[in-house]
């Protein structure tokens, strides 16, 4: 598969489709047998709270991928990211109720490189926070 977007048809400053992710405590236990990450911090209300934070949270990484599916769902295809990095900057809490958070995400066309590559820069909120920071992909397009 390659990347469905041409290079020629993308400016500076285009937007992306933005996303809405929904995250469950159920998401996160799916997650958590996925990754292998287990730490009672991600499903254990009252080990979270005793650690300091506001509620269970999220997985960092879970955190990051959902982000990035604003950029392969607008790409077409996710080997099209070549490179994707992110800084964690506020945690995702993830209530003990039906609705639990939402991730949004929103981003945009920040730079123009060489070999039909652009740089996206991405925002990422869960309840009015910015919840990544210097979240940026490369994305090589056709």
């Amino acid at each position: 598969m390659t990347a469905q977007i041409q290079y020629a048809d993308v400016e500076v400053g285009t937007e992306l489709p933005s996303g809405s992710f929904p995250v469950t405590r159920a998401t996160l236990v799916r997650y958590a047998g996925a990754s292998g990450d287990f730490n009672p911090i991600h499903w254990n209300e009252k080990f979270a709270k005793e650690v300091g934070l506001p509620d269970v949270i999220a997985h960092g990484m879970f955190t990051m991928a959902e982000a990035i599916r604003v950029v392969t769902d607008w790409v077409g295809d996710p080997g099209a990211v070549v490179e994707y990095g992110v800084r964690f900057t506020k945690p995702v809490a993830v209530p003990n109720d039906e609705r639990g958070a939402v991730i949004e995400v929103s981003a945009k066309v920040a730079v123009k490189l060489d070999d039909n590559r652009v740089r996206v820069d991405l925002t990422a909120m869960s309840a009015d926070q910015k919840v990544l920071g210097m979240s940026r992909a490369v994305v090589q397009l056709g």
